[in-house]
């Protein structure tokens, strides 16, 4: 295979790159559905399923939530190995030593992922659910960081002048980091049934924030119970508002990003655009979520957009900072101490 920076070779690695993270994607809204079909527990075993391999699992027996499930654990397993061979095909062909040590920690992390999503089911606890969805994100964002410096205009530098944002890293790095935060706090919802606590948008039991107390609360759980719902607790309560507040900061935020981006290069000015779209998108099914009553294919849907606004707000930190005037400097400085590969 080819290994000069921009080959044949490492062209078909980049597009190879690219197919792993659109299947962990796909593996993601898989564990989506597992989550807001709530069938996470159809299959108690693991790594087994019902004490069969995982592999010869009977196709008959696949039905209801257990397709659900089953599928997750397989596209899992997919997912798998298809990032040990990136990480192989990475150590061959790749000179660059950062882009090859980013390939070993997705498989590291990929493995992390499967084991914490058998205990899991092996513990049934909820809270680990949390930690398996968070790693989930942080291992595709890797998956698009490695996809994006194998690209022939990032490893020749063309894609440079796309990406002139002065002023702007810090700002793309805060309001990451906000994403990534409000994911966490949307995972525990899930996880923790906090999803419905609150049946009303955009208000809240007539209130833009609640203030419940223990009698209101136990009248509220006294007609849940009589619906054939889950009771709440305040604390559930306080953390679906907390999760409109960080969404109510995060536009705001990132509206204000896009304005400031708007003397930026092309490059930066398109994705701030995008940043804002799929906020908006995420708001809009944040809000179909709860009118819906957590109707599954919505559920998935707001995850997904997620997810994108996670991947994107990733992509863009990591371009503004690799094409950035310090990183050029340091780039050179590094040439000059370290021999080619």
């Amino acid at each position: 295979m080819n290994t000069s920076p921009y080959g044949t070779g490492r062209t078909l690695v980049c597009v190879y790159a690219v197919l792993v993270a659109v299947c962990a994607f796909v593996l993601l809204i898989s564990g989506g559905l597992v989550t807001s079909k709530g069938v996470g527990m159809t299959v108690p075993d693991w790594p087994n399923s019902y004490g069969y391999n995982m592999f010869t699992f009977p196709i008959s027996r696949w039905v209801g939530g257990i397709f659900y499930e089953h599928a997750h654990r397989l596209i899992a397993s997919g997912v798998g190995l298809l990032t040990v061979i990136l990480a192989a095909l990475l150590w061959f062909a790749e000179p660059r030593r950062w882009v090859r040590v980013l390939g070993y920690i997705a498989v590291g992390a990929v493995i992390l992922q499967g084991v914490l999503g058998g205990l899991r089911v092996v513990l049934i606890k909820d809270e680990i659910g949390i930690f398996h969805g968070m790693l989930a994100q942080a291992f595709i964002s890797l998956l698009v960081v490695i996809a994006i410096a194998l690209s022939k205009s990032f490893a020749t530098g063309g894609a440079r002048w796309r990406w002139h944002a002065p002023g702007l890293l810090r700002w793309a790095i805060a309001l990451t980091v906000l994403v990534y935060l409000q994911l966490a706090i949307g995972a525990t919802m899930r996880h923790e049934h906090a999803g419905l606590a609150i049946h009303e948008f955009p208000l809240a039991y007539g209130q833009l924030w609640p203030s419940v107390n223990t009698e209101q609360l136990a009248a509220i759980n006294a007609q849940r119970i009589a619906s054939g719902e889950v009771p709440t607790t305040l604390a559930n309560i306080h953390v679906h508002m907390l999760h409109r507040l960080t969404a109510v900061i995060l536009f705001l935020g990132i509206v204000s990003y896009a304005w400031r981006a708007r003397r930026a290069a092309m490059g930066a000015r398109i994705a701030a655009r995008w940043w804002v779209v799929l906020v908006l998108v995420q708001i809009g099914l944040g809000a179909w979520t709860v009118l819906s009553d957590k109707a599954a294919d919505i559920t998935t849907a707001h995850v997904a957009v997620g997810a994108l606004t996670l991947f994107l707000s990733v992509a863009q930190c990591f371009l503004i900072a690799a094409f950035s005037p310090r990183a050029a400097q340091l780039k050179r400085e590094t040439q000059q101490l370290v021999p080619a590969r």
